[in-house]
């Protein structure tokens, strides 16, 4: 892996991701919160409704290796209809690098979903690892009985992101949110302005079609970014954007 700017050299997703503190970075009233996308030259940031086909094995590991960084997930209902998460940091080493970093082995697992429509049968849920914290608008409906501990917060009338960032860290001490998604859930925090960072794989590859791209809604006005960072390994390009 070349990092290309700044200070081109050679470095690695490791290297890269150690020196990446956000929890210390983290605003007064909310967590810091930063993106992460995979996405074809063209734009789109699917391949037959999910994203693995996109990325290599550098764009996995760049995914582990954020979430070793980071307080708590979070994923949208439709991600995780998709998706079928199981938990987020599972392997050991990435257990014990969180561990060094001085967080909790597994990262609270945030789900926004309106309906309380989750696939209940996925990993996540069954695997008995870690936490899951749903916020839904749904008012009736309880989840079913899981492995995983599960804690629902309903906001009226529809999910409110920015009450559920506040009580994120009010509430339950999170500093800092990785939210993989996806391109509404990405789009609804964009227009609120409660992005910081932005994580971009770009493949190199081209798949067509209608495909969503890593955002799918309105912005009132278009969002200045800073390029931090950015890497590439066998033409796939690594972004980091700070918001500006």
């Amino acid at each position: 892996m070349r990092r290309l700017l700044p200070d081109p050299g050679a470095t690695s997703v490791e290297e890269q991701l150690d020196a990446y503190l956000p929890w210390q970075d983290a605003p007064a009233a909310r967590p810091l919160v930063a993106v992460n996308f995979v996405a074809t030259v063209d734009g789109r940031a699917t391949i037959d409704g999910v994203s693995g086909p996109i990325g290599s094995a550098t764009d996995t590991a760049m995914l582990v290796g954020l979430r070793t960084r980071f307080d708590a997930v979070m994923i949208g209902a439709g991600t995780m209809r998709a998706e079928r998460y199981g938990p987020p940091v599972a392997a050991e080493p990435a257990r014990e690098r969180r561990r060094d970093a001085g967080l909790e082995p597994s990262p609270l697992m945030v789900l926004v979903s309106g309906r309380l429509d989750l696939p209940w049968d996925a990993g996540l849920f069954t695997a008995g690892v870690g936490e899951a914290l749903i916020f839904t608008a749904a008012q009736e409906g309880e989840p079913p009985p899981t492995a995983t501990e599960v804690e629902v917060v309903r906001h009226e009338g529809g999910v409110d992101l920015a009450a559920a960032l506040r009580h994120l860290r009010e509430e339950r001490g999170v500093r800092s949110v990785l939210c993989e998604g996806g391109p509404r859930l990405h789009a609804q925090l964009q227009a609120g302005a409660m992005v910081d960072d932005l994580f971009l794989t770009i493949a190199p590859k081209l798949s067509g079609g209608g495909s969503p791209r890593i955002i799918e809604g309105e912005l009132a006005e278009p969002t200045g970014l800073e390029l931090a960072w950015l890497l590439e390994e066998d033409g796939e390009l690594f972004a980091r954007y700070r918001r500006r």
